[in-house]
């Protein structure tokens, strides 16, 4: 990793995206791509638009980048390694089989994209009087700035605000020395006034779909009030770098910030402009519904062209800013096999590599863990975010392969009849009354799942999930329009957009802020705004895995099933059946200290195939973990004694 005060211009931005590649875009929007910045380039209307694109567009350098998804989810609750986990994924997931190191941290990935948009966006301010440019297109540069900041100051606590030319300002010389502010030096300079600044000045819409609004900004200033709350009040004794007391430098406590928390998340929800909950939570994540109302940041991408989508759209190899994510929670279905006749003498793979949202390409880098099955997602009867997160039915699609569209029908579990579209592996919502037959004899599925009496689909239970058979995450999916009746191209990074903010997240804020002790208004307790989200979770309109209709209105029985008092930990429980595998669930784990607690064990079944006997693991959690290390990259490239590289560096990590 490059050192990222070593560059004339630290914007050296990526190529810039549509933000809407489904309609008609502005001049703005039309400029084209540009690799590099020169300094004087911001003191034009044409530099300083181009820069503005460029600050949506640095979003897919980390939103759907593999490595760094990896750095939010793996070593939680949520996600540990799967069965084909390289040294990538094991070093994040705290459990003895790596190390995370400044070299092998893969948070390294935000440090390198922010700084160089963060400079970006300081150009775009600084010169913006000179351009003529609009209140309301700095306040896009401001939010950006702010956001950046606001990743950065969770990861690695404090963080440099100076990068050459003085704090916040643009800075166009080579600099290879750096000194770190604190935290509260971080929010209180950086990102308070500049998402303040933003909430004024932005449109209720956006200039464009997709772009930055009012309701956008109160999101991100709500969310940055309860996460600096949960530092100033330090429950659980986290230390913090660099060392400083835990007092706010203008003079307010923890419960004032809870209380601004509340009160903006409330007002966002008050005020959504264009903004929404989805009827039911299938339609959030849907594929063909994407860029919905209640998305209210997305990284965009298309899969019409590559230029504007910034990598291949055909093909893929997994590289950095790709929208990979979604592959690496996808196990090896494609190895399933199913027979041709009842002797089992000839096999085809029944579950073929399809770009289709239950499927896409596998890589079987990351698995949940069996407790996301046993406890996050225990009511799969009357919830629907279970049906609306994974694929748990994988079916038959050999027809799509014009090499074995000849085959009518197969033979799967106990010699039954399989033909396309039939479920040929499931996983089970529950341990089954007659144990499975994991033997695969003579009926072998060739990945170690296995059959119960009766069924055509082989089947694992709750308890059986391992390291090599998971529920995909039907979720993040590939999805594409161009597949015709084949099979498409799954080999290619998903061209949906990676969603970032969602406005449902403003109840669980405002919620979360009411359990730490804010002021609520009538109607809206803790209890109420988490209602609110599962009170829609009961609504069925499709049967995803069941692939029917499903017309159903569960609201009464969740609502009934909400506890009476709100806890942390039951928030914390919501955000996971909310936004399950969606980048979140590493942060929320450390702004309330809960890390260690809920994923200090976890349980699972090894990596090889047929093992579906689950064993607990432990992970090491230090405090000093809650801060990620800062990149060796940078501390190499800066040009400063040992003892200072030392003192730069997050304690633990040298």
């Amino acid at each position: 990793m490059k050192n990222i005060f070593n560059k004339t211009l630290l914007g050296t931005v990526a190529m810039m995206l549509f933000l809407s590649v489904l309609t008609s875009c502005s001049d703005f929007l039309d400029e084209k791509p540009r690799g590099m910045y020169e300094p004087g380039y911001f003191k034009t209307e044409k530099g300083v638009n181009g820069g503005l694109t460029a600050l949506y567009a640095h979003l897919r350098n980390m939103y759907g980048q593999p490595y760094y998804y990896n750095a939010c989810q793996t070593g939680t609750d949520e996600n540990t390694h799967a069965q084909s986990a390289d040294a990538n994924f094991k070093d994040m997931d705290y459990s003895g089989v790596g190390s995370l190191t400044p070299t092998s941290s893969r948070s390294d990935v935000l440090w390198g994209t922010a700084y160089p948009y963060i400079n970006t966006a300081s150009g775009i301010i600084e010169n913006a009087t000179e351009v003529g440019l609009s209140d309301a297109l700095i306040a896009e540069a401001r939010f950006f700035r702010a956001f950046d900041y606001f990743m950065l100051v969770q990861t690695f606590g404090g963080v440099p605000l100076d990068l050459g030319a003085g704090e916040l300002a643009f800075n166009t010389s080579p600099v290879r020395v750096s000194t770190r502010n604190t935290v509260p030096e971080v929010y209180t300079k950086a990102i308070f006034p500049d998402l303040k600044t933003a909430m004024t000045d932005l449109p209720e819409t956006g200039r464009v779909t997709g772009g930055l609004t009012k309701t956008v900004a109160r999101f991100y200033l709500a969310k940055a009030y309860l996460t600096y709350g949960w530092w100033l009040e330090n429950p659980n004794n986290i230390p913090t770098y660099p060392e400083c007391p835990r007092t706010d430098p203008d003079g307010h406590d923890a419960q004032w910030y809870f209380q601004q928390a509340y009160d903006m998340a409330v007002t966002a929800i008050e005020n959504p402009g264009p903004f929404g909950l989805q009827e039911t939570y299938y339609d959030v994540n849907w594929a063909p519904n994407d860029r919905n109302n209640e998305i209210l940041l997305y990284a965009d991408h298309t899969e019409s062209n590559e230029v504007y989508n910034e990598s291949q759209i055909t093909s893929g190899d997994g590289g950095s800013y790709m929208n990979n994510a979604g592959w690496m929670v996808q196990w090896n279905y494609t190895q399933i096999t199913s027979a041709t006749s009842t002797s089992w003498d000839e096999k085809i793979n029944s579950v073929q590599r399809e770009a289709e949202q239950h499927l896409g390409r596998p890589w079987t880098r990351m698995a949940p863990t069996i407790g996301v099955f046993e406890k996050t997602f225990a009511d799969k009867t009357n919830d629907s975010r279970y049906d609306g997160t994974f694929t748990t039915v994988y079916r038959a699609n050999w027809n799509k392969n014009s090499s074995l569209s000849g085959i009518e029908r197969a033979y799967n579990a106990n010699n039954m009849i399989v033909e396309s579209g039939d479920a040929i592996l499931t996983f089970l919502d529950e341990e089954p009354v007659t144990p499975i037959d994991y033997s695969n004899d003579p009926y072998d599925s060739n990945v170690g799942v296995g059959v119960l009496p009766g069924r055509a689909d082989y089947v694992v239970s709750p308890r059986g999930i391992s390291r090599l058979n998971y529920p995909g995450l039907w979720k993040l999916g590939t999805y594409r329009t161009d597949n015709g009746s084949g099979l498409g191209y799954p080999n290619a990074g998903s061209t949906r957009p990676f969603n970032i903010a969602k406005f449902s997240e403003l109840y669980l804020i405002a919620a979360e802020a009411a359990v730490k002790g804010a002021t609520t208004q009538s109607g809206k307790s803790a209890r109420e705004l988490v209602n609110v989200l599962r009170a829609r979770a009961g609504k069925w309109r499709w049967d995803n895995n069941g692939n029917v209709e499903k017309i159903q209105d569960n609201s009464a029985q969740m609502i009934a099933a909400t506890p009476a008092t709100i806890t942390i930990d039951y928030i914390l429980e919501e955000r996971s059946r909310e936004y399950f595998g969606e980048m979140y669930r590493w942060a929320d784990l450390v702004r309330t200290q809960k890390w260690a607690e809920i994923a200090g064990t976890y349980e699972i079944c090894g990596s090889d195939r047929g093992d579906h006997t689950a064993v607990t693991v432990t992970r090491n959690i230090q405090p000093y973990h809650y801060l990620r290390p800062i990149p060796q990259g940078q501390i190499d490239g800066m040009e400063m004694t040992a003892e200072e590289k030392a003192a730069y560096q997050n304690p633990g990590y040298n």
